[in-house]
């Protein structure tokens, strides 16, 4: 009887036990089928049943290096489709042109469940929301796409070139003080903060002037960022107390971020409710992205911080990334640099002001920094959900699965590009053969990236000018490796010591 009674009284114990028991039995039946669903699919080997393949992800980024490297390793030893196993999601890498094409240029198919919804937040703390880049729902990116439209319009664009224009001379102010002193600059720093400067004139209408006083905002943009990195790849990253304060910064940033943005949206209605001129910027279109302003509720204020988060971010970090890669790659190549400045120098001369017809005559220098997406696309990639069965390169995939598109991946493939670590601006000359859908360094189709023309124009007024006074020499012994901080960035900063030209 005593041994009922404890049995008895220890019921209540046991029996929650039980159920966690059952559920993680239930788990791993639900991997084991997985497993065999996918399994007809090449890939590498899982080094954990339950894990999958994110113990190798982990690993990568213990040792500072770039896990889309290993991408590219698994493409080019499995083929134009590969799977990875992470948890009980199943991811297809897919590195073959028709199906980027079919997949990527429809609509029928989401956004990434797993990635876009784990972006919502940085832990606990709203970062991108239901923004431009992270709705998954057409009709609610839809709508919010067709309002932003205006203020990525050709007719728009052309008359911010004065705008590129005084901001970047700041930068050149900079160049010359460096180059008066002797001192050494920190390309990516730099182009950081004109890059910063520029989206926040232009899509904002705040004056930051960056390069000449200290923010807070790129720290911000910075540990927003990495904190991206751990939620995507490392669903245990927060458990760990020894996480805790780099959490707690990342939740800071956040919050300045959508603090700054609530104070701008605020001030920028108070304009327009006292009738003031107000340009069609950004700000005014994210906005009215929000409905009418009787009826609007929490979550549509919420939506509006969302895009102003991301354009913040996406209007500075992706064009200074790519600025400094070019100037790294240049510097590594002095035969091309001297092939881009003489043409700089036949188009912008001794000009100060460069128009929009001097940036559709810089040939060269669009070839040079279309390769310099090709090795190094800022945004290395994107993904999609499949909602029904496929078939790509004859290989039958089940529906459920997340296909992963990498143009890093595909641009250094032998397959589409010969010598593809080769640094040749040539393979973008108007005359040669166009890759097909191996090159997307702002993705495809209706979810491209809206800003592609806004970033390529002004990455054109600030190199061109940079070319045009400046020479520089990368300071020897830095590395040339990238920094994965979910976009790629040069891992050294591009130090480089800088010169006045001599004409």
């Amino acid at each position: 009887m005593a041994i009922l009674n404890a049995l008895w009284g220890g019921l209540p114990l046991l029996l929650p036990l039980c159920v966690v028991l059952l559920a993680f039995l239930g788990y791993c039946l639900y991997i084991k089928y997985l497993h065999l669903k996918y399994d007809h699919i090449p890939g590498p080997p899982r080094p954990s049943f339950i894990l999958g393949h994110s113990p190798i992800f982990l690993d990568v980024m213990k040792k500072d290096e770039l896990v889309h490297d290993k991408f590219r390793e698994w493409a080019e030893t499995y083929g134009p489709v590969y799977k990875i196993n992470f948890l009980h999601y199943v991811i297809i890498g897919v590195s073959c042109p028709h199906a980027t094409k079919e997949i990527l240029m429809s609509s029928k198919h989401p956004k990434d469940k797993f990635l876009y919804t784990r972006l919502f937040n940085l832990f606990g703390q709203r970062f991108l929301g239901n923004g431009l880049v992270t709705a998954r729902n057409h009709e609610q990116w839809y709508k919010q796409r067709r309002i932003m439209d205006p203020a990525f319009s050709s007719l728009y664009l052309r008359g911010l070139t004065g705008t590129f224009n005084e901001r970047a001379e700041k930068l050149m102010d900079k160049l010359t003080e460096q180059a008066d002193n002797g001192t050494e600059a920190n390309m990516l720093s730099l182009f950081n903060y004109v890059a910063l400067d520029i989206i926040a004139k232009v899509a904002f209408g705040a004056d930051l002037d960056l390069v000449k006083y200290t923010s807070p905002f790129p720290k911000a943009i910075e540990m927003c960022m990495r904190g991206m990195v751990h939620v995507v790849r490392d669903v245990t990253f927060a458990y760990f107390p020894k996480n805790w304060p780099f959490i707690d910064e990342v939740r800071k940033a956040c919050r300045l971020l959508r603090e700054t943005g609530a104070q701008w949206i605020n001030a920028r209605k108070a304009a327009m409710h006292n009738g003031e001129d107000i340009p069609k910027d950004i700000l005014t279109q994210i906005i009215k992205s929000a409905g009418q302003e009787e009826s609007m509720t929490k979550e549509d204020e919420e939506l509006m911080l969302d895009n102003f988060v991301t354009f913040f971010i996406a209007g500075q970090e992706t064009t200074a990334n790519q600025m400094a890669f070019c100037m790294m790659e240049l510097g590594r190549h002095p035969e091309l640099l001297q092939k881009v400045r003489k043409e700089v120098d036949e188009v912008i001369g001794m000009k100060r002001e460069i128009n929009n017809e001097d940036l559709g005559k810089l040939n060269y220098l669009s070839q040079v920094l279309q390769e310099t997406l090709r090795l190094y696309p800022t945004a290395p990639g994107t993904s999609r959900d499949l909602l029904e069965d496929e078939v790509i390169s004859g290989i039958h995939i089940p529906a459920g699965a997340t296909c992963m598109f990498s143009s890093y991946t595909t641009g250094r493939l032998e397959t589409f590009f010969k010598d593809p670590l080769k640094f040749d601006p040539d393979r973008f000359h108007p005359d040669a053969p166009k890759p097909y859908y191996c090159y997307y360094p702002f993705a495809l189709g209706p979810r491209s990236c809206l800003g592609k023309n806004f970033a390529q124009m002004e990455a054109k007024v600030v190199m061109a000018k940079l070319l045009q006074r400046f020479d520089f020499t990368l300071v020897p012994g830095q590395t040339f490796a990238i920094k994965d901080t979910g976009s790629l960035r040069p891992m050294s900063g591009v130090p480089c010591t800088i010169r006045h030209r001599q004409n």
